[in-house]
């Protein structure tokens, strides 16, 4: 198995998810030469080079974006193991995340800082 079936739909997920919302992406993700089992391959082959364990999911989700952007990108061969996501596959979730990330924005306020040489 090239990953597991769980980590395989999540990415599946949120690029269809991207393609939804972004038309130059879409373009991309469209590609026939392109397919989700050598995305998740070159992803695994990734995080193998790197040398380390775990990752957030913008750098996951950023790698799978760049190999469908990238017209000549090495794979890599596939790799057997087990993958962990530790978190549940919606379509949603990344609307969800851009939501919550514009809202702990505004929520940011200035605090004035008293001067020590105010006189």
């Amino acid at each position: 198995m090239k990953g597991t079936d769980h980590f395989k739909r999540t990415i599946q997920m949120f690029l269809e998810q991207r393609a939804a919302e972004d038309e130059l992406f879409a373009k991309s993700y469209r590609n026939p030469g392109k397919n989700i089992d050598d995305c998740v391959t070159y992803i695994l082959n990734y995080v193998q080079k790197s040398g380390c364990n775990g990752f957030s999911d913008g750098e996951i989700y950023g790698q799978a974006i760049h190999y469908y952007d990238e017209n000549e990108i090495e794979i890599g061969k596939p790799i057997q193991c087990r993958v962990v996501v530790n978190h549940t596959a919606e379509p949603t979730q990344y609307p969800k995340l851009q939501k919550r990330h514009k809202s702990t924005a505004k929520k940011e306020t200035q605090v004035q800082q008293p001067s020590l040489f105010d006189f």
